[in-house]
């Protein structure tokens, strides 16, 4: 196995978690729409606002990471929700699938061998791939991190 490969799959890993914690399944697994828009005294967001913002977030770096033609939203503004809760059950379980699915879609560029990690973005200002699948695993779990804290203080993650 080349050094190449093995950087690949060690960022597979990274992405997909389950080494330093749980894996994201794990995580959200059982959160309910009451649970997500709940606050908790004294912190300033929601399991949903965090859950929302990392959806976003990591939308956004995918987004970067494949398109040329890429616009930067407005910061802090279009990153974190005004909203505390979702509007309904399917609205959680939409966000949940969106963050599956784009973590897979990150994971697919990693693993593509045609895509150089260290080739720097032409639309960007030094970054590579490298550099942005490490800022979405770096991203994820510093945000699961904090809905575990969530979770765990409303009494409903183990």
């Amino acid at each position: 196995m080349t050094q190449n490969e093995q950087l690949r799959q060690h960022l597979v890993k990274l992405l997909r978690g389950g080494q330093a914690y749980r894996p994201i399944n794990e995580l959200l697994e059982g959160l309910t729409l009451q649970e997500a828009g709940k606050k908790v005294h004294e912190l300033p967001y929601t399991i949903w606002q965090q859950l929302e913002h990392l959806r976003f977030t990591q939308h956004d770096i995918l987004d970067f990471s494949r398109n040329p033609s890429y616009q930067e939203p407005t910061w802090p503004d279009d990153y974190w929700p005004a909203q505390e809760a979702p509007d309904s059950e399917e609205q959680l379980q939409q966000s949940i699938k969106a963050i599956t699915q784009d973590l897979e879609e990150m994971i697919q560029l990693v693993q593509d061998t045609s895509n150089d990690l260290f080739e720097p973005f032409a639309h960007g200002q030094g970054q590579t791939l490298l550099r942005e699948a490490m800022l979405v695993a770096e991203h994820n779990a510093y945000h699961l991190g904090q809905i575990t804290l969530l979770r765990k203080l409303q009494g409903t993650l183990k």
